[in-house]
């Protein structure tokens, strides 16, 4: 196991405005030298190739679809089972890091679960998804907040239409995708289940607002995001909302996310999939 100072580095590294330069030479640091530092970068990083091997689109229908958003064209990845009659929709939100192979992966996974699975992509408006994750994250200071949020509200105005969609609508995001979750759930009131991931929490002013369940899921290791967890539970409780909370104790920020060695907690994973999935079935179906 990574020592936690290094698993922190990375998450500051991946949140805040740190350089790459910057936190290589206080990863140098904490390791011992520089070429020690760039030995480790792999388990660090996202590999995307584990997902790609690892995507079954059997049994699904997939495509993309695109929409004119506040800033410019949005796109979304959408997977769904074969069969064309309408399903139940999900909205699958990425990390700070746009719509990638590993978010595409989960979207079908939500779709062979039987569900409309509809992964949008925020940064399409600013030309798409980087290889590079640094300017992905650097592309996310470019995106003002409430242009975002229309962007993604408009999603389901996209899936109103659809023949595949029949009107009852969920979302689940991780990380950034976790703190949109909890927007929508403020500010689309048709929304009946919302699921965040260790995402931001809501003002606690709004959360009155919110209409739909909620399932939330922390990581214990996560001081950062946990840090607004009390309050959001406490608004969740007086404003009479049906929600759901776990801790997963002793795992890292992004423990869902199996294209990253060192946080991915394959328990923690499966278990807090396996609730939410159940909590979609219970809202949804």
């Amino acid at each position: 196991m990574l020592d936690q100072r290094i698993i922190n580095l990375y998450d500051e590294y991946t949140h805040k405005p740190l350089s790459r330069q910057e936190f290589l030479k206080r990863l140098a640091l904490l390791v011992g030298s520089t070429s020690a530092a760039l030995s480790m970068l792999p388990m660090l990083e996202s590999d995307y190739r584990k997902s790609v091997a690892a995507g079954n689109d059997s049994g699904l229908f997939t495509e993309y679809i695109s929409w004119q958003g506040v800033n410019g064209e949005m796109k979304a990845y959408v997977a769904r089972p074969e069969a064309e009659k309408p399903y139940a929709a999900v909205v699958v939100m990425h990390e700070n890091r746009g719509l990638n192979a590993h978010i595409e992966d989960v979207a079908r996974r939500a779709a062979q679960a039987g569900f409309l699975a509809v992964a949008p992509n925020a940064l399409a408006p600013l030309g798409g998804t980087p290889a590079d994750e640094d300017r992905a994250r650097e592309l996310f200071k470019e995106l003002k907040a409430e242009d975002n949020l229309q962007n993604f509200i408009a999603v389901f105005d996209q899936l109103t239409p659809r023949k595949d969609c029949n009107g009852n609508f969920g979302c689940v995001g991780f990380c950034w995708g976790g703190a949109m979750a909890n927007s929508l759930a403020v500010n689309v009131p048709a929304l009946k289940a919302a699921v965040a991931f260790y995402g931001r929490q809501p003002d606690a002013a709004d959360v009155p607002k919110i209409k739909a369940a909620v399932q939330l899921h922390y990581a214990g290791l996560d001081e950062r995001i946990n840090a607004g967890m009390a309050a959001y539970e406490e608004a969740l409780k007086t404003a009479g909302i049906e929600y759901e909370q776990y801790v997963y104790e002793g795992v890292n920020h992004a423990f869902h996310n199996d294209t990253s060695e060192a946080r991915y907690n394959e328990a923690a994973a499966t278990l807090a999939w396996q609730r939410t999935l159940a909590f979609f079935e219970r809202h949804l179906k």
